[in-house]
């Protein structure tokens, strides 16, 4: 089955707020403001404390202005690979001959070759 890269990334954050002494939200607002970017509180706050699918590149580049960090401390992207989904997989137990209330494995009774019989020991 072949792999399929996935690519994913942290979001460093709240963790560089933390080095830089920042512990709530609304202390980045006006440091946001300063620069010329203007969020509401709620959006500060998703922006903190979750992590962003889509963000501006000037508020990019205002967050790493203000926590004096480089864009890959900021946002660390990683690869994941993982097992690709076949397409030709049956969907149903009929199509690899599974019928109900007939089971798939039977007992069988193996029965030795008469040449290959082993010795038995004399008494």
């Amino acid at each position: 089955m072949p792999e399929q890269r996935r690519i994913g990334y942290r979001w460093h954050l709240r963790t560089l707020m933390a080095r830089r002494n920042l512990w709530k939200t609304t202390e980045l607002m006006p440091l946001l403001r300063s620069r010329g970017i203007n969020l509401s509180e709620s959006q500060v706050y998703r922006l903190v404390t979750g992590t962003p699918e889509r963000i501006p590149a000037r508020t990019f580049a205002a967050l790493c202005d203000i926590l004096d960090c480089s864009p890959n401390e900021l946002f660390e992207p990683f690869v994941e690979m993982t097992a690709a989904a076949t397409a030709s997989a049956p969907s149903r137990p009929e199509d690899i001959g599974v019928v109900a209330g007939k089971p798939i494995a039977q007992r069988i009774r193996l029965i030795p070759d008469e040449q290959h019989r082993p010795e038995e020991p004399d008494e």
